[in-house]
Parts: C-alpha cells; structure tokens; sequence
C-alpha cells in the first residue's frame, strides 16, 4: 500500500501550527519561562477548569504527576491499597509505588478493557484507599457503578482520563468530573500536546490545596518560603503551558474528527463476522479497538499490518500485573511496599494475548485512509473465516 497514515509522532498528524509557534516566541520572548512567576499555566489551568465545569485544574509536568496529585489527595498511608486495571501504561501505576502505597488489579470487561466492577468490588479489603479508573482508549469506564463502590466503602475514586479527552459516558455527562479528582495528560501522543504536561481536575478546594503543594514542594507562595508540607517539583513551565492553551483551543475540533472518522469506520465493518466492535457513544477515540472473541487478533493485525494499515494486537506487551518489574526490589534492595505477587487477571490476559485488536485513529485522516482500513478488514476477515461465535 503507497497511502501514507498520518500520525501523532509528526506534523501531519498533529495540529500544531502557527498558533503554537506564536505562543512559544511570545513566552521566550518575555523573558520569564517558569510558571510562578509567569502567566500561561495560570490561564492554561483556568481554562482547562472551564472546558471541564470544575472549579479547579492544577497544572504539572506529566500526566503521571497528574496521577501521583491524585494519588497523595487520596492519602493513603504506607502499605495501603489502591485498586485499579492492567490494562493501562506504567504510569496509571507507578505513583501509587513511589507514595508507598500497594497497586492491586482488578480485572477488567472483555469487551471494553475498562475495569469490572465486580471484580473491583470483590478486590476490596480494610487497606483499600481508592480506586483509579482509566477510560481506556477514550471509552468511558463504567463510572456510576464505580462511585457507588467507592461511596459504599468511603473510597477516593480517580479519573485516568489521559485517553478521554472530552470523553463522555453514555448519557453524555464528562469524564473527569464523576471522580474526586480527574488527571489528563499531554504527552505526544494524546489528542492534545505539549509535548510533556499533565492537569488534574476537581471541584474540592481542600484537594486543590493539597496537589498544588505538593507539585511546588510544598511552598506557600503567598506566606513566604515556608513548606507546609511534603513535595515535590512537578510544576508545568510557561512555555509548555502556552503551546498547552493553543493546543487546547483546537482540542473540540480533534476530538470531533476523530468521532466523525470512528462512526464512519465503524459503518464500514457492520456487520463482519467475528468482530465486537466498540459502543460509540461518548467515546473520545484515541484508539480504534476491535475484539475478537474467537481469538486470532495477533494473526489479523500481522495481516493489516503487512498492508500497510497502522494495526497491532494486544495494546501490551503483558498486562500490568505481569510486568517483570514486580519480581523486583521496589526502593534499594526492599520490595516495599509489596508483601506478595499481584493478582491474576484472566480476562486481561486474553485480552492481550488473543482478543485484542488496536488500530491508529488520527483527526487527520481522509476517506481514503479509512477505506482503506476497511478493506483490509474485509479482506482479511472474509479470508480467515473468523468464526462469528
């Protein structure tokens, strides 16, 4: 195949423009680059909280300091649970070990690869703290169900909406918002980027108070240098921030392409046998996932793959629970906080391993570039005689 996809690792598959180049020689050319003393986080995270409807968003370096926020809001004390999915990057996880709290798996849906209320409920012990949903490939976890759990048992729920930008649940209320707190990343490759950046977002002044201190070392900017608490440094600079709210401006747009091709593609693919296809509604589509609950996922994916379409199986190499990394010490020689191995999550394992198929989604696609997706999915479909069961 000669058709090129465009992607999130270079221009044509970003909407970076002269609006960013702008805003970085406007902040360079001020002179003042760190966002204490300048202006752009500050209006980043005052619009960020407008686009959301959340009284307040706290701007940081990563979208895995906005979850290590999160994680300290929750405050769990050392050797507490935090529930959440396998199927997510390392750094839905990693805070919740640096605050010297224990991740604990829950599996998850297989059709969607959200986390299963039933297992989170059953993963519940007098140690669990809060429970982090990810909106996997920017479809809504089941977040009603999730709250109810957390508010039965007096738990913090967490938003990973890292993927979900302007997501929605069925019923068309945001992501983000359902949680205590929610945390958005942008990274190269997320709808919108700065290259490295991520906000937190809640309605709870208390929380606000807390994840801003701890992303500024626990500095009381308006009372002097004095530091009230425990922190680090996870501020956003000025300059990431300004090309932050160019890219946020444009952020309705993507997220609108991406539906419109998404709908279009999933048109395309009624109705062939042996595909479970993703529930629209809401989803914010950083991914096209495709399910194959007959299995053959990595036989499939190898066959588009070889044609040029941008598919791979799996997502991970491993779910979380089976990264190598927890058969290692966690700080110096000791595994602290971890006292045993994590769970088994067998619907994430076939996931991975057999039903799980991803296909780049990108805002800048044309009818070609998803003709052409389809295509090979018919062909290769019809040809492998994928059993519909």
């Amino acid at each position: 195949m000669t058709l090129k996809f465009p992607n999130a690792a270079e221009a044509a598959g970003r909407t970076l423009g002269d609006e960013e180049v702008a805003a970085a020689e406007r902040v360079i050319r001020s002179g003042m680059l760190n966002s204490v003393w300048g202006t752009e986080a500050k209006a980043l995270e005052r619009e960020m909280a407008d686009l959301c409807g959340a009284r307040h968003a706290v701007a940081c370096s990563s979208g895995t300091a906005a979850l290590h926020l999160a994680v300290v809001a929750a405050a769990p004390d050392p050797g507490d649970e935090i529930i959440t999915t396998p199927m997510t990057d390392f750094g839905t996880v990693a805070p919740i070990v640096a605050q010297n709290a224990v991740p604990v798996f829950a599996d998850v849906d297989p059709l969607s690869g959200n986390l299963d209320p039933a297992a989170v409920r059953a993963a519940i012990t007098p140690r669990t703290r809060a429970i982090m949903a990810v909106h996997l490939f920017g479809a809504a976890a089941a977040l009603d169900e999730l709250r109810t759990i957390a508010d039965e048992h007096g738990l913090m729920l967490i938003e990973d909406c890292a993927q979900a930008w302007l997501g929605e649940l069925p019923d068309g209320r945001p992501v983000g918002g359902v949680g205590e707190v929610g945390c958005f990343s942008l990274q190269q490759w997320k709808h919108v980027t700065c290259g490295d950046g991520g906000l937190v977002i809640t309605d709870d002044d208390e929380l606000a108070r807390t994840m801003r201190l701890f992303s500024d070392k626990g500095w009381d900017r308006a009372g002097g240098r004095h530091h009230l608490s425990f922190g680090l440094n996870y501020r956003m600079t000025d300059l990431h921030a300004a090309v932050a709210r160019a890219q946020l401006a444009k952020l309705p747009g993507v997220v609108a392409a991406r539906r419109r091709w998404a709908l279009r593609l999933l048109e395309e693919l009624a109705g062939l046998p042996g595909l479970a296809l993703p529930d629209p509604r809401g989803h914010a589509w950083w991914y096209f996932p495709v399910v194959l609950p007959g299995g053959g996922a990595s036989e499939l994916a190898a066959k588009l793959a070889a044609d040029g379409i941008p598919a791979r199986a799996g997502y991970l190499a491993e779910p979380l629970n089976r990264a190598p990394l927890w058969d290692g010490p966690m700080y110096g020689t000791s595994r602290f906080p971890l006292s045993a191995p994590p769970a088994a999550c067998p619907e994430a394992d076939r996931l991975v391993g057999e039903t799980l198929l991803i296909v780049d989604l990108n805002e800048n696609y044309t009818d070609d570039h998803v003709a052409a997706i389809a295509d090979g999915f018919r062909r290769y479909v019809q040809i492998s005689g994928i059993d519909p069961s």
